[in-house]
Parts: C-alpha cells; structure tokens; sequence
C-alpha cells in the first residue's frame, strides 16, 4: 500500500504537531531517557530554524509541537553562525553546499529524524540491543496559529493528566507547561508566540499565566477519555490567581488532533488543501469537518496516498 503524503509548507513559516510511537511493548521511555529525549530536542533546535511552542514525552510515544522557518529567511551568515554555536571550531562548515546545508536545517523531515535516530542510538546502546526503536515514520500535521494551536498545546499538556500520571499537568517535567513552570523556560527552548491576539499581551509571564488557566479550564472538562484534572485543584488555581474567563465547553476530539492532516478555521484549511490537494489522488472537492466543541475550528483527514512531496 502507498504511503501517504506528507503536507509540508516550505515558502512560509508553519506550524506542525509531531507524533511518534515506539515499536517496543509497554513503556519502555523511563524517566531518564524522558531527559535525554528532551535534551536532544533542546540540543537540535539551537542548530535547526524552529521554533518549539510545546511538547510531551511520554512512556511510549512524544508529542513535539513545532514552528519551521523557511528557507527564504534564512542567510547564509545564520547558517554559518548556527553551525559554530553547534558544532565549534572543530566540524569545518562546508561553505561549497551551502544550499544543501540550508535546506536541511529548514526541514521538519530531517529535524525529527535526527531526534529520532539519535534517541534509537542511545537507547540502543544503553541496552546492548539493535534494531529498530520507532514504529515507523512520525506522523504530523498542519496547526493553525491562535486558538487552534492554544488548544492543539492543551490537548498535548493534558496527555500525562489524561495518563493519570499527575493531578496537576506543571508536575509533569517532561511536558511544556511543567517545563515552564520547573525551569522558568530555561535556556528560552519554548516559544510563547502563539499568534493569539485576543489575549493581547506582551508579557511573557502573563502569556504563560493565560494559557496555564487554559490548560487547567480545558482540562477540568469531561472528555470521555482518560482522566481529567480534579475540580478540587482547578479551585484551588483558581483561587491563588488567575479569573474565570469563557470557558468553551470543550470536549477532546482526540483523533483530530492526532490523525487530521490540516487542523484550523475553515479558510486556512481549505487554503491549504487548494495547494495538497494534487497528492490526495482525487479531484472531488473535499468536505471540512468541524471539530465539536470549540467553534469555527476545522479539520480535513488525510485520506489520499501518495509520496512524500513539498509545496
């Protein structure tokens, strides 16, 4: 069976929520290969053009929310400068493939693919095993900026609440809102440009304050699915600082999130599928389907087959 495309946008800056699996039965991610997940996803972003705006790594699986740069705003003095910050005086910068360079360190593909396979060698390693760790290719998706990735990140910082790991999702460290609240967002790895402008705020501290209200109103919504965060302890955040503001009832539709090709307001997606719709196999007009819960929000499924392509 054809493997199905991939939608990458190289001509503009984009969003994309990153999901992958291990191969391996149970959890076989314990807490101290949670942190060296976590360090190479710091350790890469400094050499590739991304920014991180969440994450979540799990037992058997992470979530990793990323913004690429394309390569138009790239110059050459900032690959030069990236590749020194990484590699020092010793790895020679290979002027001559410049353009190659380049488009590796704007590529999402090639970003989690470094992730991934130096996490298999590791692990590897440390286990005196071969083989495979990853259950095949990481599987992605298109997020809108503004209140379709606020909420696409609250659905990954719930993960370890849903798991039943802790009550509260900032006790989790290996997850963004727990990275924010544990370190202060050390050594600045998380972006808080969530293209948000109805919060209208500037201040980082108040932008993180925000969304962890967010998280906790999100959260302390029946979902159906896993666990939720006990009233009890919404009340008491509550109480220590932040206001009820509107609280969307808001019920996670987990397979948008995680199986939708294209997630956002119904024109960024129809937007995007006019430019994918050549690798869908079908020239049918595709039907947007909303997302319960939160209005205005559409998905579109990744139905076609195809290979890998860009636009």
């Amino acid at each position: 069976m054809p493997r199905i495309a991939r939608f990458i946008r190289n001509d503009r800056q984009t969003v994309y929520h990153v999901i992958s699996r291990t191969a391996l039965p149970g959890l076989p991610i314990k807490d101290t290969d949670k942190d060296y997940l976590l360090g190479l996803i710091k350790r890469l972003s400094r050499l590739y053009f991304v920014d991180v705006l969440g994450f979540a790594v799990m037992g058997n699986h992470f979530h990793l929310v990323a913004r690429m740069h394309p390569e138009d705003e790239i110059s050459n003095s900032d690959i030069i400068k990236r590749w020194q910050d990484y590699y020092g005086d010793k790895v020679e910068m290979p002027t001559d493939r410049m353009a190659e360079v380049k488009k590796r360190l704007c590529s999402l593909g090639a970003y989690v693919k470094d992730i991934k396979q130096n996490f298999t060698r590791y692990y590897n390693k440390k286990h005196r095993r071969k083989g495979f760790f990853w259950g095949g290719r990481f599987k992605s998706m298109i997020v809108q900026e503004g209140s379709t990735l606020v909420n696409l990140l609250a659905y990954v910082d719930l993960n370890p609440i849903r798991a039943g790991i802790v009550k509260k999702p900032e006790n989790y460290r290996w997850s963004s809102l727990g990275y924010h609240t544990q370190t202060g967002n050390k050594d600045g790895l998380l972006d808080i440009d969530f293209g948000l402008k109805e919060w209208n705020e500037l201040d980082p501290k108040e932008i993180v304050r925000k969304y962890r209200q967010f998280v906790y109103e999100t959260g302390a919504v029946d979902a159906g699915k896993g666990k939720t965060i006990e009233k009890k302890v919404v009340e008491k955040a509550r109480k220590k600082g932040y206001k009820i503001s509107r609280v969307e009832r808001f019920r996670y539709r987990c397979r948008y999130f995680t199986d939708s090709g294209v997630i956002g307001g119904k024109d960024f997606v129809q937007e995007v599928f006019d430019q994918v719709k050549h690798l869908l196999g079908s020239k049918d007009e595709r039907k947007f389907t909303p997302v319960g819960g939160v209005e205005g929000l559409y998905s579109m499924k990744r139905l076609g087959a195809g290979c890998d392509r860009q636009i």
